[in-house]
């Protein structure tokens, strides 16, 4: 299955955030930064890369599946499987 790029774009974007924090809590560890500031950080890149992950199956998901319940849409199962986490 091949996801297309142009649905993609905001998973794109939060996982070059994430990448941004990850660079971020490199440094803050080389600078010798507080542990709870480190960790802190260090959640929040873990919640980008779930949401990205769950967005993109999301994604795959609407693409793979016939739409019995018209109702249903990427953003409702992004949410579903958010539940989840």
């Amino acid at each position: 299955m091949e996801l297309n790029p142009s649905e993609l774009t905001p998973v794109i974007n939060r996982l070059k955030r994430a990448q941004g924090q990850l660079g971020a809590v490199t440094r803050m560890l080389e600078e010798g930064q507080d542990c709870k500031d480190v960790v802190t950080q260090l959640a929040a890149v873990s919640k980008a890369l779930d949401r990205a992950g769950f967005a993109i199956i999301a994604t795959g998901l609407e693409q793979c599946i016939v739409q019995k319940d018209a109702t249903m849409n990427k953003k409702d199962l992004e949410k579903l499987f958010l539940s989840l986490a």
